[in-house]
């Protein structure tokens, strides 16, 4: 979807309308309605518009609820400067992006539409929609019963109302086959195309990919040393000192080193330096209409206390009667191992060797079952709980979700290494869980998705009456095609499994080391089944800018500290130690603590004494800053000058006047 322009290079210059946004609504929806949001889009910023460009779907087949928008080059521009977007200066510095200044940005012409990639593009008229509110309306036209106020989101009240159906981006399939031709449609040993993957999908999805890329190459040196230690030490089970001691230095430095990659990368990408908007309501809050102290708008408020009820009283324990559940399960699953096992010893036949790895693998089963199951209800848990803001929101699910995911996948083998102390059980138990949970993952969320949505594809195409699959479609039927498509409910699974996947590693990898291969071989998998998932399965996300990979960092770290308690735990129960301590076990106690607590506190002086952001990166930030400083400095201090020119300016003005009286 290439733009048509004009060779004038006037910054008043209009451009062949593209669309960059598509809006759907519901069959139900009035003419009025629309109408009247289309009249509130077009209308100037001064006036309480957006000042964007929209047009029906032309579809000569049949008459659709389905808009496009789009945005001259001089709107996305001062777009792009109201939103604070990041850009390369001349210098090859980077900053934000001034309209008047921006002559003096990097890459930056009159006629290169691609100073600004088209997920900006997208996202600017995404902010530009949601911060359209309503003036004087109390109702949204044509439908009384969707109410609005002053300073109300219209899009929000829209889509709460069930008016608005979709609002998503176009892909541009010209870019898209760039992509993935040289991310996941062919096999060869290369890194990904991270930059490229920022710039169609943005920061925050190309995160999560570096991120993923990342903790991969971080495993090779766990699975260098595993697969020799694995095959040399396969029936010894307690000869793991030395791997479980190579595990808590693995385990402390990875993610500090991540941290200043993190940092590059965000530097880079424009969003470190990116301010923090205010930011607004969830679409899901609701409550009493008030004016929010801080910004004076008219919105709708909820008290504190109420939400804390529910909580506690609600929540809390939902969460606690969960975790109980788990443990239910967990004895349940110790029972058919006891069963299995004592079938095995009377009945000892080729059979009855194979129904040992039945029980572990039913519970692997049950487990991933278990946690998908508790993810939809901890969702509709947090929505309840009537959270005002989105970061609240997903800062309460994923400490929902990450207490369940723990004690549901590791709960057992913390039990079999430190209760029951069978070293082949947790070998066992640990493989079956990770191999069993790679698979189910791979195939929930990458392979099963990817079969529907090719079907569906087809059936649209053949509703179309579209002969050719590999026929470029024009727009209105691309339009339609990724309207049917599913919405990217954002990287949450995506990072929850590499969790799940880093525990399993760093918490028991000593006494199987395969874990680190199987992890990487995932990896591996795991980049080309998403890159086709995210091309081919979902409709584009909109891009969201993101400095790191949030919460989640936090949960790594915790999973970190706690991977030094349970590795220390490891080595103190070894035969190696306890040969050493055989008259005294409170000494050994005593000294696995002591060394424990020396390793937690070496781990946080290295993350203190580790810089999270490179030291040139710091340089350049600080630079800037200062830089913004002394602009503001030489503002003000001329606006000062004018006013003081201004006031002798009245000053003369009244003398001259006062003579003239007298006279």
């Amino acid at each position: 979807m290439k733009m048509k322009r004009s060779k004038s290079i006037s910054e008043d210059i209009e451009f062949t309308f593209t669309p960059l946004v598509v809006l759907e609504f519901a069959k139900e929806t009035q003419n009025e309605t629309i109408e009247w949001l289309m009249q509130r889009i077009k209308e100037r910023k001064h006036l309480g518009g957006t000042h964007l460009n929209i047009r029906p779907l032309d579809d000569q087949a049949e008459k659709t609820h389905i808009y496009l928008i789009g945005a001259s080059w001089r709107r996305l521009l001062v777009g792009a400067e109201a939103l604070g977007l990041v850009k390369e200066y001349q210098d090859g510095s980077m900053r934000t992006f001034s309209y008047q200044n921006k002559e003096n940005y990097k890459y930056f012409s009159h006629d290169n539409y691609d100073f600004l990639t088209m997920t900006e593009r997208q996202y600017i008229i995404k902010r530009e929609l949601e911060n359209l509110r309503a003036i004087n309306e109390t109702m949204v036209p044509g439908h009384p019963q969707a109410k609005l106020y002053p300073g109300k989101s219209i899009i929000r009240r829209l889509q709460t109302s069930g008016l608005l159906l979709k609002i998503y981006p176009l892909h541009d399939k010209e870019e898209l086959k760039k992509l993935g031709s040289i991310w996941y449609k062919r096999v060869h040993v290369a890194l990904q195309p991270i930059n490229e993957i920022k710039k169609y999908f943005g920061q925050n999805i190309a995160l999560y990919f570096a991120f993923l890329e990342y903790f991969t190459i971080a495993l090779f040196p766990m699975a260098v040393i595993g697969v020799p230690y694995y095959f040399f030490a396969w029936e010894d089970y307690d000869k793991y000192i030395v791997f479980a001691t190579f595990n808590l230095l693995w385990s402390t430095i990875v993610l500090e080193v991540w941290k200043r990659w993190c940092a590059k990368l965000s530097y880079q990408w424009g969003t470190l330096l990116m301010k923090r908007q205010f930011e607004e309501p969830r679409p899901g809050f609701h409550g009493i209409l008030g004016v929010n102290p801080a910004t004076g708008r008219a919105e709708p408020t909820y008290p504190t206390y109420k939400r804390q009820l529910r909580i506690y009283l609600i929540s809390m324990p939902f969460v606690c009667v969960s975790l109980y559940f788990c443990l239910l399960v967990m004895m349940v699953y110790f029972q058919m191992e006891d069963f299995v096992i004592a079938y095995d010893k009377e009945a000892q036949s080729f059979f009855s060797s194979i129904l040992l790895f039945c029980p572990s693998i039913i519970y692997a089963v049950v487990i991933e079952i278990m946690n998908r199951i508790y993810k939809y209800a901890a969702e509709w848990l947090t929505s309840w709980e009537n959270h005002r803001l989105e970061s609240s929101y997903q800062n309460h699910l994923v400490l929902k979700v990450l207490v369940f995911n723990f004690i549901n996948c590791f709960a057992s083998l913390f039990y079999i290494a430190f209760i029951l102390q069978d070293m082949k059980l947790l070998r066992q138990n640990l493989a079956a869980l990770l191999i069993t949970s790679q698979i189910l993952n791979q195939f929930v969320e990458s392979l099963f998705p990817y079969w529907l949505q090719k079907h569906r594809n087809r059936n649209i195409k053949k509703k179309l009456r579209i002969r050719s699959l590999g026929k470029e479609l024009p727009l209105v039927d691309q339009v339609k095609m990724e309207g049917e498509m599913g919405r990217y409910l954002g990287t949450f699974d995506d990072y929850l499994e590499l969790f799940q996947q880093f525990g399993f590693v760093s918490l028991f990898s000593c006494v199987y080391p395969l874990a680190a291969i199987l992890a990487v071989l995932n990896n591996i998998t795991e980049v080309y089944s998403d890159g086709l998932k995210m091309c081919n399965v979902f409709q584009r996300p909109f891009f969201e800018p993101a400095a790191d990979i949030g919460v989640w960092l936090l949960a790594f770290e915790t999973m970190g500290i706690i991977s030094v308690m349970t590795n220390c735990a490891l080595i103190g129960m070894s035969p190696q130690v306890k040969n050493l301590f055989q008259t005294n076990s409170i000494e050994l106690v005593l000294l696995v603590v002591a060394v424990e607590h020396a390793l937690l506190a070496l781990k946080f002086i290295l993350a203190f004494a580790i810089s999270d952001i490179p030291s040139d990166i710091r340089t350049k930030v600080a630079r800037m800053e200062f830089e913004s400083m002394e602009a503001l400095k030489r503002k003000q201090i001329k606006e000062a000058d004018e006013s003081m020119a201004k006031e002798e300016q009245l000053d003369e003005t009244e003398r001259e006047w006062e003579e003239k009286k007298k006279l």
